[in-house]
């Protein structure tokens, strides 16, 4: 009898910056290698999506690879997963142009990042990809029939339109979607910025210093540690209205140990923020020194690299054409002669 199939996973992510920072390792990434035990899983690195805003050819290429490198010195196995680049499978524009035919343009203006941008910076200054971004992170998903999508808070509306995209879709021309569920991936911590503790750590809002980057070299990523911001007082206590600094920093410190926080107090009770964040930078560098060599390791075999994601595209294409072929019968599409 053959095993059970595995409930199926789509994640992703845009390789839109030189480094992942820690606000997207402990957010997201670190749960991805976990779900390669209890999931199918899928991970694509979203270049497509990246090319909604302003951008340079020539970095997005680079970055591409960096991204997939760093995927792996996470703890992505190839082996396990369909690690792929969004661009090498063809079926997500095409299935996109599809879904654009049954979304509204109210409900496509509805959606938060549009909203936010254009509200920003005026409604010429943004894309019609960003515009139809949501629509195209819909195709993403239902191109693998995917059982349930890893989502955070953000992301939820992107997951409903996408599930009332399907149920439309399905009840005009027939059940062809598996309409999918979300799935809470557990935030590991939500990491703020060093610098302004009020605010996520983001690489479009923060300063560089306020940035902890996975390939930062780690004596910069100690110092930037020893130099975040704390309140006036000197008790290591975690209090996120009155104390936000060290109550980020105490996060980042059980993220990287895994020890609670109240752990963490205990351990510094009567010790002043000096000692607190001296240890902390010394956790910081013992991380991100071996990770930034694993991921320069990978850099150096490009070739290795391709023939990753070349499996991995196939490996996906072997999935996605098959609900593409469905979706194009169900959509009337006269199909082409072999």
């Amino acid at each position: 009898m053959p095993p059970e199939q595995k409930p199926r996973v789509l994640s992703g992510i845009q390789p839109s910056a030189d480094s992942f920072h820690f606000g997207n390792y402990f957010g997201a990434l670190r749960q991805w290698p976990p779900m390669q035990d209890d999931f199918d899983t899928f991970y694509m690195l979203a270049d497509m999506h990246a090319i909604t805003v302003e951008y340079d050819p020539a970095a997005l290429r680079e970055r591409t690879y960096v991204s997939a490198a760093q995927l792996i010195a996470a703890g992505v196995d190839p082996e396990r997963s369909a690690l792929f680049v969004q661009s090498h499978v063809p079926e997500h524009a095409q299935l996109a142009w599809v879904l654009n035919g049954i979304t509204g343009m109210g409900e496509a203006g509805r959606m938060t990042q549009f909203k936010d941008k254009s509200s920003k910076n005026g409604a010429d200054s943004v894309s019609v990809g960003l515009f139809t971004y949501p629509i195209l992170m819909a195709a993403d998903v239902l191109l693998y029939r995917a059982d349930q999508v890893p989502v955070g808070e953000d992301q939820r509306q992107h997951l409903e339109l996408t599930r009332d995209l399907a149920q439309r879709f399905n009840h005009r021309f027939g059940e062809t979607f598996l309409v999918p569920e979300a799935f809470i991936v557990k935030e590991t911590a939500k990491i703020y910025d060093l610098q302004d503790p009020t605010a996520k750590m983001s690489k479009s809002a923060s300063s560089p210093n306020g940035l902890i980057e996975l390939l930062d070299d780690p004596k910069k990523a100690a110092k930037k540690i020893r130099s975040a911001v704390t309140d006036s007082g000197d008790e290591v206590r975690f209090d996120e209205k009155e104390k936000a600094g060290v109550s980020n920093l105490l996060t980042i410190y059980s993220a990287l140990t895994g020890r609670t926080v109240a752990d963490i107090e205990r351990e510094y009770v009567g010790q002043q923020y000096g000692a607190f964040k001296v240890a902390l930078s010394e956790l910081v560098a013992d991380f991100v020194g071996p990770f930034g060599e694993r991921t320069r390791a990978l850099l150096d075999d490009r070739a290795e690299l391709d023939r990753i994601l070349k499996a991995g595209a196939e490996q996906a294409r072997s999935v996605a054409s098959q609900t593409l072929d469905l979706v194009y019968d169900r959509s009337g599409f006269v199909r082409q002669a072999l």
